[in-house]
């Protein structure tokens, strides 16, 4: 096993160009922008196909398995405990519904515990409803919108753009500024601060990733951007949206303005999970998803 790094997306891009799985986990710049001192992810390539290890030091037990990626086809059951026996993994997360209705629920659970992980199904909508906000359901939305529109469009104070080299020091201090609302530090939540690194390296290797980006700036400071990346044929993610709380009706025109410039030719976007937290859980219910793609996790019996 090898720890993924930006350096190795030229040659694994390949194998996820049309990978099967609708769960962001299985985006490639976010499997190498998520990798750190915290959640380090491993890969190794063997006999045409990709395995992925995620390995956490501060909680040992929830170290993974993903699922492969083979050249064609999902791979069985009896492969992944062969696979965990001989990897010394005892279990694979990250597993979407569609996995085990494909493959059979009876013979997946031969082999495993299957059990449901609702805290990482992920989220997603249809990139027309994101970019038209269109009917009665999105009306508050558009109230946000028209606010934003009267407050800052009409009055010239709002410039907006792909993130450029140039721009990626404004960006952090914008991320700095976000987090200071938050608990982006290890010692107080763990999870927010791998995502706070995790933003800085996608913020780095934008374009060795081939991920697209937006900012926002507002009286000639940037107070909101956003990252997208390819998951499959049909469907791209939405990796980071960052935007100030105290500007009203920001977070939504961030919102309109990347279903509009980033997700090009793709009819979904996924926008991740909510990890459990309701507030975040709201917030992404009142896009009103066409589906939730179920997440589970599978352990060795």
């Amino acid at each position: 096993m090898k720890q993924i790094s930006w350096e190795d997306y030229g040659s694994l891009k390949s194998f996820f160009k049309c990978q099967p799985y609708g769960l962001c986990s299985y985006s490639l710049p976010s499997l190498i922008v998520w990798s750190n001192h915290v959640f380090q992810t491993s890969y190794t390539q063997e006999n045409g196909r990709v395995i992925i290890a995620n390995d956490c030091r501060h909680r040992p037990e929830d170290s993974h398995l993903l699922l492969p990626l083979l050249p064609e086809g999902l791979p069985g059951p009896e492969e992944l405990a062969a696979l965990a026996a001989r990897t010394g993994y005892h279990r694979y997360e990250s597993v979407p519904e569609d996995y085990l209705d494909r493959t059979g629920w009876d013979r997946v659970s031969r082999y495993f515990a299957i059990t449901a992980h609702p805290e990482y199904d992920d989220y997603i909508y249809l990139t027309d409803d994101l970019s038209r906000l269109k009917g009665n359901r999105y009306a508050r939305k558009r109230n946000l919108l028209h606010q934003f529109d009267r407050d800052y469009l009409a009055a010239g104070r709002v410039a907006a753009g792909a993130i450029t080299p140039a721009v990626v020091p404004e960006c952090l201090v914008c991320l700095e500024k976000w987090c200071a609302t938050k608990n982006c530090d290890v010692d107080q939540d763990l999870d927010m601060a791998c995502e706070k690194k995790a933003a800085i390296n996608a913020l780095l290797h934008l374009d060795k990733l081939e991920m697209r980006s937006l900012f926002i700036r507002i009286d000639g400071e940037v107070c909101a951007f956003c990252i997208s990346s390819h998951l499959g044929p049909d469907m791209g993610v939405m990796n980071f949206e960052k935007a100030l709380p105290h500007i009203r009706g920001l977070y939504q025109y961030l919102d309109n303005e990347c279903a509009k410039t980033l997700f090009p030719g793709y009819r979904y976007i996924n926008k991740e999970s909510d990890m459990g937290l309701p507030a975040l859980a709201e917030s992404k219910n009142s896009y009103h998803p066409v589906r939730k793609i179920r997440a589970y996790r599978l352990e060795c019996k």
